[in-house]
């Protein structure tokens, strides 16, 4: 089982001097393809392709030197509220090995691996040799889909944007709903990312799951409401 998270806009500073250890060589070529065009790129140039504001400045001159960049394990490295909601510190290997995120930069890397701090998004576009600008989706193709199918199973946890990347066929998805005082139902925006680490966290701590019927068994055990729809499971909140 592999439960596949989203990234963070936000990333933890510093790490230790070391090179970087990637999983899924397979996707090593785009990954050095975006880290060839990142270094090549003036800081202005950097700022307006990633149309990034003058407070994140800091964070693009960091785009420049990644191959040199400190490194921590990429469970540390992504932070905000999935991550407060998952506890990484105080998760066993065992859960570790549970756990992947995905990455405009990287594609999909696992909870260990040692990643640097990097500003890039989803709906970036980075310019290619030639001066094309290509979407991160063109860019990835088909590599990470086939990267995570060869997983046993998967629970996809990505928001929209990183599960276009690469989506998974036949992956366990998951959304957050609230019912309302009229007894509808609202799509949760603001706390999905907690609720999500609340499940991964119970996932990656619990017995092996190989079906969505299973993944709801886990979560109703560890007191959540939720229903299952296909391959899609709703945590009521």
């Amino acid at each position: 089982m592999l439960i596949v998270l989203p990234p963070s806009e936000t990333k933890a500073p510093g790490g230790s001097q070391g090179p970087m250890q990637v999983s899924f060589p397979s996707l090593d070529p785009v990954r050095s393809s975006l880290l060839d065009d990142l270094s090549t790129l003036s800081l202005p140039d950097m700022m307006s392709s990633l149309k990034l504001p003058a407070s994140k400045i800091e964070e693009a001159r960091e785009n420049l030197t990644l191959r040199s960049a400190p490194v921590m394990p990429a469970l540390f490295r992504y932070t905000g509220v999935l991550y407060d909601a998952l506890g990484a510190d105080s998760l066993p290997p065992a859960a570790w090995s549970r756990l992947a995120i995905g990455s405009a930069l990287f594609g999909v890397v696992r909870a260990g691996d040692l990643i640097p701090r990097y500003r890039l998004s989803g709906g970036s576009k980075v310019p290619a040799p030639g001066g094309s600008m290509p979407t991160m989706k063109a860019r990835w193709g088909e590599l990470i889909t086939s990267a995570l199918s060869a997983e046993p199973f998967v629970v996809d946890l990505r928001s929209g944007t990183y599960e276009k990347l690469g989506p998974v066929p036949g992956a366990v998805t998951v959304r957050a709903e609230s019912v309302l005082d009229n007894g509808t139902r609202k799509v949760v925006s603001h706390f999905n990312k907690h609720y999500k680490g609340e499940l991964a966290r119970v996932l990656a701590l619990g017995p092996a799951v190989s079906s969505v019927d299973d993944v709801a068994d886990v979560a109703r055990d560890a007191g959540m409401t939720v229903e299952v729809a296909g391959a899609q499971v709703t945590l009521v909140v």
